[in-house]
């Protein structure tokens, strides 16, 4: 199965709109394309926050990274589908 991280702040606004379009591509491609999905907050942990801290959310395919701060519908489709 695909594996999609997300890396996350609480209260972020952007987080919360790549959040809900990848659940919203999740039900459109569920036939198709299986993934799961994990969102892993970085509030507290300096490592990441030093990492990811100011392009979140950060999106990761397979462990690759993806994308960050928005997400672009079919380019997140078409890495998915690759991935298959």
């Amino acid at each position: 199965m695909i594996e999609v991280l997300v890396y996350s702040r609480a209260n972020c606004h952007l987080c919360d709109v790549a959040k809900e379009q990848i659940i919203q591509i999740q039900e459109e491609v569920k036939n198709e394309v299986q993934f799961s999905l994990e969102i892993k907050l970085i509030d507290g942990s300096a490592d990441l926050e030093s990492e990811y801290g100011e392009h979140v959310p950060v999106t990761l395919i397979n462990g690759a990274p993806h994308d960050f701060w928005r997400i672009n519908p079919e380019r997140f489709k078409k890495e998915l589908r690759r991935h298959q």
